[in-house]
């Protein structure tokens, strides 16, 4: 019952198809059937036959297993189809980093306050940090009130989803934007 024009059960969907399925029993379901149940697996196999298209294990964990007659060539372009539209819908999240020293003068920190206005605009999360270097780690309040507030100016696009946070020379906040 091996058909030369049928695919074999090496695809990426990892699906069982006619011989490969191991079950005594299986049921049946699907649109083109007439009375789906319960059958022994050598009816189901005559029955796809006779409709020439494939029987194709879709929940093996069921008891029984659950199989459909379907084309299966048919059958797997639409599964990738369902996977490539569910990956376009997912959202990627871009991370913008704007890094500050803990004595960034107006004009520095104005020009940054712009560039993370306009990321959040556009829908990125902000990581805003100031990196201590050398003997600057004495300046940590500084840094601290530097980045609260560039918080507290970015109210109106983002909100603060992490405050504050010195992780070595680093004291780092990020910013996500809100909901439209």
């Amino acid at each position: 019952m091996n058909r030369p024009d049928r695919p074999e059960n090496n695809d990426p969907g990892n699906y069982r198809v006619n011989e490969k399925i191991r079950a005594q029993q299986v049921r049946l379901v699907g649109d083109n059937l007439e009375n789906p149940g319960i059958y022994s697996l050598r009816e189901a196999l005559k029955i796809a036959d006779a409709m020439d298209l494939d029987l194709v294990e879709i929940s093996p964990k069921a008891e029984p297993p659950v199989c459909r007659i379907i084309d299966y060539s048919k059958f797997l372009y639409q599964q990738k189809k369902k996977q490539k539209e569910i990956k376009a819908k997912t959202v990627q999240v871009v991370v913008k980093e704007i890094r500050f020293g803990p004595q960034t003068d107006d004009h520095d920190f104005n020009f940054k306050l712009r560039h993370a206005e306009k990321f959040l605009q556009e829908g990125a999360k902000v990581k805003a940090f100031v990196f201590f270097k050398g003997r600057s780690i004495l300046f940590k309040e500084q840094g601290e009130i530097l980045l609260l507030k560039f918080a507290t100016l970015l109210e109106e696009y983002g909100k603060v989803e992490q405050l504050p946070k010195l992780e070595g020379k680093r004291m780092t906040m990020f910013i996500s934007p809100k909901k439209k």
